[in-house]
């Protein structure tokens, strides 16, 4: 891990612009949601303002078409190959609705359905978006030295065995393992590390992280398309496919019920017309069946208590993405963390001061912050921030030097002050042997202080922990019933600290991007169902494969876009706050599941051993849809989030 300040590079590569991201409109099925919500929102202020009959009757019809053409189509299609889409069930029960005068409540379930699949599109294809522009973060071109000579070429040519040349500034444009040169090089991209890392001959670098004010020279272990950044884009790819299948409870059991129901109707029209009885009375009789045990309320048992949990998460900052996902985050039995900018800030902070010599703490950081003001470094600036906080006045430092791999220095008031790594060589700190039983510094990175080549302190920073940390650890642990785990590509020290501080007792530290899917898929194969909290673009994989994966509202745009949750206002007790809404909403379904029940078994009962009248059914079924809507309309409340 890096502890010396790096200055500004003197050869800023110009920025990429951002990669266009799909519009709404863009989308068909976005544009029909919309036509048909618009057409619904017509023809019910039609409806209630006394216009005439047929003209809020050609709306909703109109709002039929443009909402159920593509899911009436897409269940003709499923027919073929034996299966009963629900889709197509649904546009079966709105229809059945238009044919006995209910033609509102049919074109709500049209809007209902329509809307859902349209945000579902969108949402693939702004992940398909964040992966294209993840991939753009290699640059398109690197130095490629051949016998002495330079030549730019396009990175998608380097073949394993290149050699390049990686100046101040510039992206490194292939994985690789660096041959000479030092230099700190910021890779939060690819491992999540809060501190750009050191890198001498013989460490490995990766494609796309960004070079400090060294000066590299790295030979290609690895083509582009091998790179870790193009593995992440295809593990991302992957593991979303692996997701794209689920659904809600309630539409697994439709499958069923509805082959079932559509089979009962069937029956309930030919036995009795077999029989002799009058071809409109066993018309008249299926037709209430099909009204009385269609699934309307059974679906709308399940969509508004999950859209009400959705709206109220949305109210105290927590983006839910779909219904799915807020009835998955009820099921949740293991959460795994992320470190860096997920329990932590993402901003380091003076630790400690250890002082070597004869002068004092504040003089210290006095001579310090006057040497770290010219530079860019994170360690740099929170010397600098702390002098500050304290009222310290910082003298003006001349012959500024940045040396890569080893710290800065310059002249103040006259005389020679140094910061220094204390891992450089030659280091005074780095050469001792202090137990870590005995030493303050232990999680922490440290530099040393050094007047006129004597030590004069050991500055030790860590990574600012997020206040709310302990208590939302805390909280998840008691809603899950066993304590969360720590995933982190940060080294083991630092994960220890951390996972101290926040009351996490298992910690896997030094993680790579697909080392934290393996063990995401490793904790599923057990039989835990994982809601993973990242925010970085290592995270990526992970967020896509776990059972729900939540990222913290600074994220990257791929995390932001992979993720099925985003906690906007980047508090951490929001997440078992969600958890505990995404419980509470399932046990409203289950309740509407069995007023849905209750209603459907009375009436279809009444059907087939009474007479049922027709409006007394079509009163009961949609009376059941009314309390099943809100029932669920209970979960706006305030103090279902509390």
């Amino acid at each position: 891990m890096p502890t010396t300040a790096i200055a500004p590079a003197p050869n800023p590569v110009p920025t990429r612009p951002p990669v266009v991201r799909t519009r709404w409109h863009a989308l068909p099925e976005m544009r029909w949601a919309a036509a048909a919500l618009g057409l619904f929102l017509l023809g019910l202020l039609a409806q209630v303002s006394g216009a005439p009959g047929w003209l809020s009757w050609a709306l909703y019809l109109s709002c039929y078409a443009a909402g159920g053409w593509e899911p009436g189509l897409a269940g003709l299609q499923a027919l073929r190959e034996k299966t009963l889409d629900v889709d197509l069930l649904m546009v079966v029960a709105a229809i059945g609705a238009a044919a006995i005068g209910q033609v509102l409540d049919g074109a709500l379930l049209i809007v209902i359905f329509a809307t859902s699949g349209a945000l579902e599109a969108l949402a693939t294809a702004r992940t398909e978006d964040s992966v294209r522009g993840l991939l753009e973060l290699a640059p398109e071109t690197a130095v490629r030295v051949t016998e002495g000579a330079e030549q730019t070429v396009p990175t998608a040519v380097l073949a394993v065995g290149d050699e390049i040349l990686v100046r101040p500034g510039e992206r490194i444009g292939a994985d690789g393992e660096v041959l000479s040169g030092a230099s700190d090089v910021n890779q939060a991209t690819v491992t999540g590390e809060s501190l750009p890392a050191e890198k001498r001959p013989g460490d490995e670098v990766f494609a796309g992280t960004l070079n400090g004010t060294g000066v590299l020279r790295v030979q290609v272990t690895r083509r582009a398309g091998d790179s870790v950044v193009a593995r992440i884009a295809a593990l991302v790819q992957e593991a979303s496919r692996t997701k794209a299948t689920t659904q809600l409870f309630v539409e697994k059991v439709e499958q069923r019920y509805s082959v079932g129901m559509v089979v009962a109707t069937l029956v309930l029209f030919a036995v009795p017309l077999a029989l002799g009885e009058n071809f409109r009375e066993a018309l008249l009789r299926a037709m209430t069946f099909m009204i009385v045990a269609s699934p309307c309320a059974i679906v709308l048992s399940s969509m508004p208590p999950l859209l009400a949990a959705v709206a109220n998460a949305g109210r105290h900052g927590v983006l839910i993405k779909s219904a799915v996902v807020m009835e998955r985050l009820g099921t949740t039995s293991k959460v795994a963390f992320d470190k860096t900018g997920t329990l932590t800030q993402g901003t380091p902070v003076l630790a400690g001061v250890r002082l070597l010599g004869s002068l004092d703490e504040a003089e210290v950081l006095r001579l310090a912050a006057a040497v770290e003001h010219g530079s860019e470094h994170p360690l740099a600036k929170a010397v600098v921030r702390t002098a500050r906080e304290r009222g310290l006045s910082v003298p003006a430092a001349v012959g500024f030097a940045a040396h890569p791999g080893i710290g800065v220095s310059a002249t103040v008031d006259g005389r020679g002050v140094a910061v220094r790594s204390a891992a450089a060589p030659g280091s005074p700190a780095g050469s001792r042997n202090d137990s870590p039983d005995d030493s303050p510094n232990t999680g922490n990175t440290v530099v040393v202080v050094e007047l006129d080549g004597e030590p004069l302190a050991e500055l030790s920073f860590t990574d600012r922990l997020r206040p709310e940390a302990p208590a939302a650890i805390a909280a998840v642990s008691a809603l899950t019933e066993q304590p969360p785990v720590l995933l982190t590509g940060d080294n083991a020290d630092t994960a220890a600290d951390v996972a101290a501080r926040t009351g996490i007792p298992q910690t896997r530290a030094g993680l790579l991007p697909e080392q934290k899917l393996g063990l995401i898929r490793q904790l599923q194969h057990e039989g835990e169902r994982v809601t993973f909290v990242g925010d970085g673009i290592n995270d990526a994989p992970a967020l896509a494969a776990a059972h729900c994966g939540i990222a913290m509202g600074a994220a990257s745009d791929l995390t932001l876009q992979t993720a099925d949750a985003v906690v906007v206002r980047d508090d951490l007790n929001a997440i078992p706050a969600v958890i505990a809404l995404s419980r509470r909403a399932r046990r409203v379904v289950i309740a509407n599941l069995a007023i849905a029940a209750t209603f459907i078994t009375v009436l279809v009962a009444w059907d087939l051993f009474g007479d049922l009248p027709l409006p007394l059914g079509v009163l009961g079924h949609e009376g059941s849809t009314v309390v099943v809507g809100l029932n669920g309309l209970r979960l706006l409340r305030e103090k279902a989030w509390r």
